[in-house]
């Protein structure tokens, strides 16, 4: 029986593979997951499923864990852009007071993280530098996410103590939730106007940021409610369409959610009718 389709799905995408005659073989020309693929699984690549269907309707199917197959079907992606290094805050290098007379106290520079208890001592690192010290300390249990703000205290060696400094931040490393309730991944529809309609939240960093984009347009940014639902019309292609919606929270994390909608405007033809 003839074969009628091949598919690769990619990272939650598919992609239609297209009959080579000049070499008897499927292929497509996909453009691999932006996000590098270490952190995906242990063994950093992006598992690869590739189907084929025959004229009857009978699918083959293979992925990263056939015996055969298996080792053919692991993409590895690799980060092109070198990292940067950069503080955001709170703000480091800065000095917690100065003193030209009798000198800062170092066992009075105080630093409280919340409501906690102030921390002082060897805990809290200093470095002597002109007119006082530079202090860095790191909390011996990761902070949670929300809101935190850190205070600041110095007194001199006479017990002058300084005006105290704070600093407000936010800790978040959950992205947004995003659902997407219509439409459903592979429906199949002989309609080309369809609205993509779901809801998007960040407890921690709201406002959510929503962008939809269809196949290969640009990704165009979708109006979010106060309750987080939104909705946008699209005008779909014949065949097959990928419409990738992502949320994008204050924090900068991602979710992201593809749906792939075939549009089939093509009626079934009756090419004989017998009656006994």
């Amino acid at each position: 029986m003839a074969v009628k389709s091949v598919q690769a799905v990619i990272n939650g995408t598919t992609v239609t593979l297209t009959y080579n005659s000049s070499n008897g073989k499927y292929e497509a020309t996909v453009t691999a997951p932006a996000k590098s693929s270490y952190n995906v699984n242990s063994g950093h690549y992006y598992p690869v499923t590739v189907k084929a269907t025959d004229e009857a309707g009978n699918t083959t199917t293979k992925t990263d864990s056939d015996a055969t197959l298996g080792a053919s079907l692991k993409l590895k992606v690799k980060e092109k852009v070198a990292p940067t290094i950069s503080i955001s805050g709170p703000t480091t290098g800065s000095y917690l007071t100065t003193d030209a007379d009798s000198g800062v106290n170092p066992s009075m520079i105080g630093i409280t993280i919340d409501s906690g208890s102030k921390i002082t001592g060897d805990g809290i690192k200093r470095e002597t530098v002109s007119g006082g010290y530079r202090c860095t300390y790191t909390p011996t249990t990761a902070l949670s996410d929300g809101p935190h703000t850190i205070k600041i205290d110095a007194s001199d060696y006479d017990g002058n103590a300084a005006v105290q400094k704070s600093v407000k931040f936010t800790i978040d490393t959950v992205p947004p939730t995003l659902s997407i309730t219509s439409p459903s991944d592979k429906l199949v529809t002989n309609k080309t106007e369809i609205t993509v309609t779901g809801k998007t939240n960040d407890v921690t960093s709201s406002p959510v940021t929503l962008t939809i984009k269809l196949n290969g347009g640009n990704a165009e940014t979708v109006e979010v409610g106060t309750d987080g639902s939104f909705s946008k019309s699209l005008t779909l292609s014949a065949g097959v369409n990928t419409i990738t919606t992502v949320a994008r929270d204050a924090a900068g994390k991602t979710t992201t959610v593809v749906r792939t909608i075939t549009v089939d405007q093509t009626a079934p033809v009756i090419k004989s009718v017998t009656i006994a």
